[in-house]
């Protein structure tokens, strides 16, 4: 017995299928770019996180206010709605 039930052949089979609908080639771009995906998705956690001695409350977070496009498209949004 494999994973939750799911024997080896089972997850073999699988796999043929897979490859055969959509090919190693389509297979290997996809899995690249799930890859680079998870890389930036990482590197963008890292240079999140706060350096030592900064608090929560960031004064840019505290005084930011919405952009000009942002408040523009609101307003579109709302007029085209009524």
């Amino acid at each position: 017995m494999g994973l939750g039930g799911i024997s080896l052949w089972q997850l073999l089979i699988v796999l043929l299928i897979v490859v055969l609908v959509f090919g190693t080639k389509r297979l290997k771009t996809l899995g690249g770019d799930l890859g680079g995906a998870l890389k930036s998705f990482r590197s963008a956690m890292d240079s999140d996180e706060e350096p030592d001695g900064e608090s929560a409350d960031s004064p840019r977070l505290a005084t930011a206010e919405p952009d000009a496009e942002f408040a523009e498209q609101r307003t579109e949004s709302q007029s085209s709605s009524t």
